[in-house]
């Protein structure tokens, strides 16, 4: 074995023996003063987020129901006259009649429609939970998106810079005629790689972070808008038996189902109060007046009271009975199906994030070393004549393909743990 190849085997073995940084030991790529966290996202989010404004709105609407199924039916007045001129008989007669009168209800027809109303109001306020948490995890992957776009970009950019003073050494072995001209242009092709990494991660950065910005409210995305957090995702000590009790306590959508099965039972004791019949009660008064003949000239005065209530003979509200009965069972049957994606959800989720973490976690504790490891000793072997070149533009690919990988990998970890969190209703990850 000659000299130089022991030198090359000896750097070797130490790059190997080497401490080599994962995403888990290297600083995360740094933010702007400015920069927010998810969690402070979240939090513009729910202040600002054009969707939630409306469905708070919505809510409000709704809730002004309870104010006018509580009225009661108004009273009503009446005002009849007439007057007659008899010039024969040289007579001025008149009269005037004033009624007030007033519809009763049965059935405690106003009791059941505050119900339904205030049971209509619990159910949207779980829709509008809902609504929340569906533009929360909006929020979050977005926000994932543009931490794991802008580590990307970082990468790319680190990646570009080394490849081009791999490029320059590359060109200066090529002057003193230790490369052919071949073995310098097949590693100047390869700098196309490199730079169209680092555009396609400009692209994903600024499109991640406009996208994060409409959830935001913003009215206009901002080119200095930042944010910062770890691109390596934690653990979750959760069971999936643990996050199964929690979404079936808090999940929105299973206490709107509840809901309307409230909403449905106060509205069927309503059908069945609509079928009864309301009276209305009048009061009248009848006042005549002179009529101007000698033996009769005192004014006529009567009070009077009018009574009428329908005859439910045809129409006794039975087929909206009938519809409101079957509406109940139907609702109760949803809540069965909500109670029942509850926990598909959730058990869907972990598994989902079990398997993602497995990968992540091989990736960030084995093959992201392996892969600079690897590059290190081919780049030292390749600049020093031990390994040819198409070996060495191997070890480029798979560097840069683990890195991606790696990345992919995280970023599949976090969806999930968002998922697992919108699935199960808990801020796993704050």
């Amino acid at each position: 074995m000659t000299n130089k190849k022991c030198r090359i085997l000896l750097v070797a073995a130490c790059i190997l023996l080497s401490p080599c940084a994962s995403f888990a030991q290297t600083p995360q790529p740094p933010g702007s003063p400015d920069a927010i966290t998810m969690q402070q996202a979240v939090d513009l989010a729910r202040a600002k987020n054009p969707t939630l404004l409306a469905a708070q709105q919505n809510l409000l609407s709704v809730k002004a129901q309870e104010i006018q199924a509580g009225v009661r039916a108004n009273p009503y007045f009446t005002a009849s006259g007439g007057n007659l001129t008899e010039t024969d008989s040289n007579t001025n007669p008149y009269n005037f009649t004033l009624g007030v009168g007033r519809l009763f209800e049965r059935g405690q027809k106003r009791r059941w429609r505050l119900d339904v109303a205030r049971s209509t109001t619990v159910q949207t306020d779980a829709q509008l939970q809902l609504t929340i948490q569906q533009t929360i995890l909006a929020v979050r992957q977005a926000f994932t998106n543009f931490v794991i776009a802008k580590a990307a970009k970082k990468v790319a950019d680190d990646n570009l810079v080394d490849y081009r003073r791999e490029l320059q050494i590359g060109h200066d072995r090529f002057v003193a005629g230790d490369i052919a001209k071949l073995d310098f242009e097949r590693l100047d092709l390869q700098l196309a790689q490199f730079e169209t990494d680092e555009s396609n991660a400009i692209t994903a950065a600024q499109q991640a972070s406009d996208q994060l910005q409409v959830l935001l409210g913003n009215d206009k995305p901002r080119t200095d808008f930042d944010v910062i957090g770890d691109v390596v995702p934690p653990p979750i000590s959760l069971t999936m038996e643990d996050l199964e009790l929690k979404g079936l306590a808090a999940r929105p959508d299973l206490k709107a189902a509840v809901a309307a099965v409230a909403v449905a039972d106060a509205s069927v004791k309503l059908a069945y109060a609509n079928g009864t019949a309301d009276p209305t009660l009048e009061a009248d008064y009848n006042h005549n007046g002179e009529n101007g003949l000698p033996n009769n000239t005192a004014a006529d005065n009567s009070v009077g009271f009018v009574f009428n209530i329908p005859i439910r003979v045809f129409d006794r509200n039975q087929g909206n009975k009938e519809t409101a009965k079957f509406t109940a069972q139907a609702n109760r049957f949803s809540v069965t199906a909500a109670h029942n994606q509850v926990i598909s959800d959730v058990d869907q989720a972990y598994s989902g994030y079990f398997n993602a973490r497995v990968l992540s976690d091989r990736y960030n504790g084995h093959y992201l070393d392996e892969a600079k490891d690897v590059l290190d000793i081919a780049q030292f072997s390749y600049q020093h004549g031990g390994l040819a070149l198409i070996d060495y533009l191997d070890a480029l690919r798979e560097s840069r393909s683990v890195t991606s990988d790696a990345l992919n990998a995280y970023a599949q970890t976090w969806m999930a743990i968002h998922q697992l969190s919108f699935a199960s209703a808990t801020d796993i990850v704050p």
